[in-house]
């Protein structure tokens, strides 16, 4: 059994040249914002949400699908791949199931697998292809939602019971995005060596 520590462990790199525990310099780094504080509750949560979707798609940028595939360490199923999956996923639930009141199935469907997300991130161009295209939709109708929602106290219905409130959504899903950013960063790391926050 090859483990992780008989492959090849990349070099540590960033495409900073100020600072190199940064993805990119700040003036390169498309999160940045124009300096102005955000003037409400609603657009603070939003940009909040906007920043972590677009970093996850920086830390999966310039990887072909083989990369993008590529399992964390045994036992693991984690990889970049799989998080883009996992993501359309809670994209779809919370914003056209909960908030929405769609019957939206679910886009990998678990009746043989629990973890389908995960599982089926596999080194495939059209695989890839479709989950970055889940994605971004679930992304683009969220994004639709929130705007038509006039009051952050505004509740959507849980399938099993509960009514959480808009503002609720949004906190869990920047919650959601961050944890995995975080497994993210190290994913990528282990992929190619390419460092920052």
């Amino acid at each position: 059994m090859t483990t992780a520590n008989d492959e090849q462990t990349p070099a540590r790199w960033s495409a900073a040249t100020q600072r190199p525990d940064m993805w990119v310099d700040p003036d390169q780094d498309p999160r940045e914002s124009d300096g102005g504080d955000t003037p409400d509750e609603r657009s603070t949560l939003v940009e909040y949400l906007d920043a972590y979707r677009l970093t996850m798609e920086m830390k999966c940028a310039d990887l072909d699908a083989e990369q993008l595939a590529r399992r964390s360490v045994p036992p693991s199923t984690m990889s970049l791949l799989g998080l883009v999956r996992h993501m359309a996923e809670v994209e779809r639930f919370w914003f056209r199931t909960v908030m929405g009141g769609a019957e939206a199935g679910r886009i990998y469907p678990r009746d043989a697998d629990d973890d389908a997300d995960w599982n089926g991130a596999v080194a495939d161009p059209d695989v890839v292809e479709q989950a970055w295209q889940a994605w971004r939709d679930e992304v683009a109708f969220a994004e639709r939602v929130v705007e038509q929602i006039p009051d952050l106290a505004t509740t959507g219905t849980m399938p099993r019971g509960g009514s959480p409130q808009l503002r609720e959504v949004l906190v869990h899903m920047i919650e959601e995005y961050a944890r995995h950013c975080g497994h993210a960063d190290l994913l990528r790391e282990r992929v190619d060596g390419r460092v920052g926050q």
